[in-house]
């Protein structure tokens, strides 16, 4: 893509431990240039008096843990994803599951030598390649639980450290390098550390909202108005067993603790870390950029549904500029090189997320905005930039697929405020997951299909995306002889009249008018989307005979702004009925046998299973909840603090929208419950705790209902390990061939 410019890297910087060194703190090198950056006292709080930061984390230095060249039980069938390239872009680092669990491999990208730099079965997340190519930066969840640390190693996988999250209870994220690799940036959530004294209420009152609590998101409402009806539908009453069924349990609204702070760290250990911002109780707090100079910085925050992207300045913290963001990938945007324009995917005032240019004075304050480039009815759903932060890769959501464009963000001859050409790259598959730079005209993208696993695609000359040697083959998809089902789009229209979608994957081998058992899948967020990539557990139930029908309800992202906010509130009872509208419709569209369907759906799909069968008990014969919500008072109270934050604006708050939610909750109506259920959670789930299943699961047992509940070991909300996503395609598959064709 653009010129690569690499620093040097002096001796003072490779200093042994102990040693003094000479070189200036993290705190004037954010930047190559401009004003140092001042780090605060321990313990203070921030600017704009949301609370003290957390304390600052050391690195810590471990054994090496790099593996051979191939893992010690390869997958034939296994997925590369997340990939970050080296500062000249002839190497890559990525993520891989060809031993059993995503782990940190490298290699170049045109051979197919690589190796394992972290050979721990700690599942990694993302990877961050340094800008100086001296450092790898990755996230892992030690246990396969929720909670992650920041890790580094040496490209050569020497020099491993945590330099985030070592500490019981704390929770690191990644967020960007300095421009010049000095140092990254982190994101801390640690405990609470008050004495009950601290909170809002008296002594030992646990049930007690810290101060302040959600108080910048207040009631579920809708944002910006939309034009489809989701109010409670007419006639819907409070039925006598919302009433009678079990009472939540006597637990606090909210666990009282929480608060992120972001960092500058560097890896060597060799400055002290520098803070950035912090935030009591807070949903989100990621650092997406630093301008070249020092002077800003670019941070994302706020729930779900009412992201920000907020410039603050580095010398004081005092922010300049906040403009409203879409929901999705974290990484927001950017800092033109000059400092004086900011690039962002936002939906501000739109439907549909767009590429925004934002002009900054000297001080970082806006002083206008012009949309770059947009598509009709299509979301903006990852923006990424090459080295020199010239050019941007686009990549846009039309109903669910891909397509990947080029722009050049300064142009000799463009019109003030007016749109940017745009060039568009062929793309092989369905869906680009990521996109990122590699060396001076590259590009990295992993992409995956409706036919193949999760690979990583290169280009260096032209716009032709060519597949990296180690990426699974698209025949590893499945076995032989039953290739993977090419799935259909539905359309679709809800009771109160809105426009709803989903993919409907046939079993192979049934004749086109034979009716057939049908899933019901429902993803998870709310606001994830359903899209045609390959999906082993799809692959698993057509196998059996099974069809599925995956839609999109009300609430997920994809559809434009309007339709992610149609589920708020009270809207939440029209999602309902929407599962209930494409069940009806998957019969003389798919078609499915109206006496054999079931529902099934993972983490708010899992929500959404409970509540479909309490609430529409007659339509199915049986479901499979996969870590779902069943009571919100229980899931406000054991939830991770930044997650009660954030879904507070999705589900309503559970003190002042607590009777909204207890009519919502699938554990008010169990005793509608009619059909055999099935659950499956994660042991070490702190997004949605075990709890969840194991109550709901108990109660079908008190009325006599069969109801099974599979926990996974040493999984978390996701299941990252192969043995045991096995185990879970398997055991619901069972489950639901033996009740829907037994």
């Amino acid at each position: 893509m653009a010129s690569d410019a690499r620093h040097h890297v002096t001796d003072e910087r490779t200093a042994p431990a102990g040693a003094v060194s000479t070189s200036p703190s993290v705190a004037a090198r954010p930047g190559a240039a401009g004003a140092p950056i001042a780090p605060p006292p321990p313990g203070t709080r921030s600017a704009d008096g949301r609370g003290a930061a957390a304390p600052a984390p050391a690195p810590v230095a471990l054994p090496e843990a790099s593996g051979p060249r191939d893992a010690v039980t390869r997958l034939r069938a296994h997925g590369c994803w997340y990939p970050s390239a080296s500062a000249d872009g002839s190497e890559v680092a990525f993520i891989c599951d060809r031993g059993g669990v995503p782990q940190l491999w490298a290699g170049p990208v045109d051979g197919d030598e690589v190796h394992l730099l972290d050979s721990l079965p700690d599942p990694v997340k993302e990877v961050s390649w340094s800008p100086d190519g001296r450092w790898i930066a990755y996230t892992t969840a030690p246990g396969g639980g929720e909670h992650s640390r920041v890790l580094c190693v040496r490209p050569d996988g020497t020099g491993r450290r945590v330099i985030a999250g070592a500490d019981p209870g704390h929770t690191a994220h990644l967020g960007c390098w300095a421009h010049d690799g000095s140092a990254v940036a982190v994101t801390l959530a640690a405990p609470d550390t008050r004495t009950p004294t601290d909170g809002a209420g008296p002594p030992g009152d646990e049930t007690a909202l810290p101060a302040n609590w959600a108080g910048r998101d207040g009631r579920a409402t809708l944002l910006g108005g939309t034009p489809y009806d989701t109010a409670r539908p007419t006639g819907r009453t409070l039925t006598p067993s919302d009433a009678t069924a079990p009472a939540p349990l006597a637990v606090p609204a909210v666990r009282p603790d929480g608060g992120l702070s972001a960092y500058l760290i560097d890896p060597d250990g060799l400055a002290s870390p520098v803070l950035l911002a912090t935030e009591t109780h807070a949903a989100t707090l990621r650092v997406c950029d630093i301008s070249r100079d020092g002077r800003l910085v670019l941070l994302r925050r706020g729930p779900r549904g009412r992201r920000e992207a907020v410039v603050r300045r580095t010398a004081d913290s005092a922010p300049t500029c906040t403009v409203q963001v879409a929901d999705g990938d974290p990484w927001i945007g950017r800092f033109a090189p000059d400092g004086r324009t900011l690039w962002l995917r936002s939906d501000a005032e739109r439907e549909y997320a767009a590429l925004l240019a934002v002009t900054l004075g000297t001080d970082g304050r806006p002083h206008g905005r012009s949309v770059a480039a947009e598509r009709p009815d299509s979301d903006l759903d990852l923006l990424a930039w090459s080295q020199d932060g010239r050019t941007a890769a686009l990549s846009w959501n039309e109903r669910g697929a891909s397509r990947l464009e080029l722009v050049d963000t300064s142009p000799a001859h463009r019109a003030p405020y007016g749109p940017l050409p745009t060039t568009p790259v062929p793309l092989p598959h369905e869906v680009v997951t990521r996109v990122t730079a590699a060396g001076p005209r590259g590009l990295l993208s992993a992409l995956s299909g409706s036919q193949r696993r999760p690979g990583v695609w290169s280009a260096f000359e032209g716009v032709s995306l060519l597949r990296t040697p180690w990426s699974s083959r698209d025949e590893d998809a499945a076995g032989p002889g039953r290739p993977p089902v090419r799935p259909v789009l539905l359309r679709l229209t809800a009771r109160d009249g809105l426009p709803l979608s989903g993919w409907y994957y046939r079993a192979p081998g049934r004749p086109a008018g034979d009716p057939a058992p049908c899933v019901i899948h429902l993803h998870g967020g709310p606001e994830e989307q359903e899209r045609p990539v390959f999906s082993p557990l799809y692959h698993e139930l057509t196998g059996r005979g099974l069809d599925v029908f995956a839609p999109d309800v009300r609430g997920s992202s994809g559809h434009g702004r309007s339709f992610v906010d149609a589920d708020l509130g009270t809207g939440r009872f029209a999602a309902l009925d929407d599962v209930a509208d494409c069940a009806a419709h998957a019969v003389p569209a798919g078609p499915a046998d109206p006496t054999r369907l079931a529902v099934m759906g993972r983490s708010y799909g899992g929500y959404l299973t409970f509540a479909t069968l309490v609430h529409h008990p007659d339509l199915f014969r049986t479901g499979v909840a996969v870590c779902g919500m069943s009571d919100f008072a229980t899931f406000f109270a054991g939830t991770e603090p930044w997650l009660a934050e954030s879904a507070a604006h999705k589900y309503g708050h559970p003190e002042r929208d607590r009777e909204l939610l207890r009519a919502l909750s699938p554990m008010t109506r169990v005793d509608a419950l009619r059909v055999p259920l099935l659950a499956v959670h994660g042991e070490h789930d702190t997004n949605v705790p075990p709890g969840e299943s194991e109550q709901f699961v108990r109660a079908a047992r008190d009325r006599g209902i069969p109801a099974e509940l599979l926990t996974l070991r040493d999984e978390g909300h996701d299941f990252l390990r192969a043995d045991n996503r096995r185990l879970f395609r398997r055991a619901a598959a069972d489950w639901l061939q033996r009740h829907l064709t037994g």
